[in-house]
């Protein structure tokens, strides 16, 4: 009898993926499952490795596809990745080796190296070896050192406390547009994509996230996207306990290679309405209230990035065509 996956992965995608990313995706070694999730209406490329499952989601848009993943997701854990990123070939031993030493953890938090979609070069250079979970010294992150890997030169596992949800709503991000959000920095994180997650908490949230998603009889609040901030703050509120370690950070080198691209060539999406079902949610939380306002003064400012960024573009293109 075959044994369920350690690890699923599960990706969003309207199948135009590089071939050269899939062949990377083929490396990653171990029991593990990939999710392929696509929209309605797009053909689905066939891949020659039974670890792979194509899933179609009822509706188009990044929510309800990686939704549709996570939710029919067999390993004891789950990563969400893009299908643009790339992932260490040893992730699945990793996940073995670290939740086996903390059966009790929520999440572990992998090394992410930001990497622009231009330098190939470093795209494509070899693995570094992943340490060994049980050989690294565990470390605390605190207020006065909240980034210890870059200011301590720590090479060991840091202690991830939940995020501080419960602080008090800061009334300046509601009245003063120019007020900076700074609740977001720190000892914690908010992000769900790129981290290992349990399955059986993961989805469990998404089971009450879906039910917070109906507004009126079979009326539906469905986000086209960011999943990824609602989701990751979503289960750390479902199962929030004040100052409680949920998990691990993990030292250099990366196991997770994160493409960047410039605003010209990203889609215009807004956040609100997803981070808006936080705030419905779990109103007892002042955190979610300061990111609800926050985002809605931030949407005129990323409407103007996006555009001067194209106009920009136009302009380089008139000149090279002139």
């Amino acid at each position: 009898m075959n044994q369920p996956p350690i690890l699923s992965i599960v990706t969003p995608t309207r199948g135009n993926f590089a071939d050269y990313w899939l062949e990377q995706i083929l490396k990653v070694e171990g029991n593990v499952e990939f999710i392929f999730v696509y929209p309605p209406n797009v053909r689905i490329k066939p891949i020659d490795d039974s670890r792979f499952r194509a899933l179609v989601s009822p509706y188009r848009g990044e929510v309800i596809q990686r939704f549709t993943g996570l939710i029919n997701a067999n390993g004891a854990y789950v990563l969400a990745l893009d299908d643009d990123d790339f992932i260490h070939p040893q992730i699945a031993q990793l996940v073995k080796n670290y939740f086996q030493v903390f059966s009790e953890s929520l999440v572990l938090r992998l090394s992410i190296e930001n990497i622009p979609f231009n330098r190939q070069e470093i795209i494509q250079r070899d693995w570094s070896v992943i340490p060994d979970i049980r050989q690294l010294e565990i470390g605390k992150k605190t207020p006065d050192n909240p980034y210890p890997y870059q200011n301590g030169k720590f090479f060991g596992l840091v202690e991830v406390p939940i995020a501080p949800l419960d602080i008090k709503f800061d009334i300046r991000y509601a009245i003063w547009p120019r007020k900076e959000r700074t609740d977001c920095y720190g000892i914690h994180f908010e992000n769900f994509n790129n981290r290992v997650w349990q399955t059986k908490r993961v989805q469990a949230a998404l089971a009450d996230l879906s039910t917070s998603m109906k507004i009126l009889g079979n009326f539906i609040w469905m986000p086209f996207w960011s999943l990824d901030r609602l989701l990751g703050l979503f289960i750390q509120a479902e199962f929030f306990e004040k100052d409680a370690i949920i998990g691990h950070a993990m030292p250099q080198p990366e196991q997770i290679r994160y493409i960047t691209r410039p605003n010209q060539l990203k889609e215009l999406r807004f956040y609100l309405s997803a981070d808006a079902l936080l705030v419905k949610r779990f109103p007892q939380y002042g955190y979610f209230w300061n990111l609800f306002f926050w985002q809605l003064y931030t949407i005129p400012k990323i409407v103007a990035r996006v555009v001067k960024a194209r106009l920009l573009e136009r302009i380089k293109s008139d000149k090279i065509v002139g």
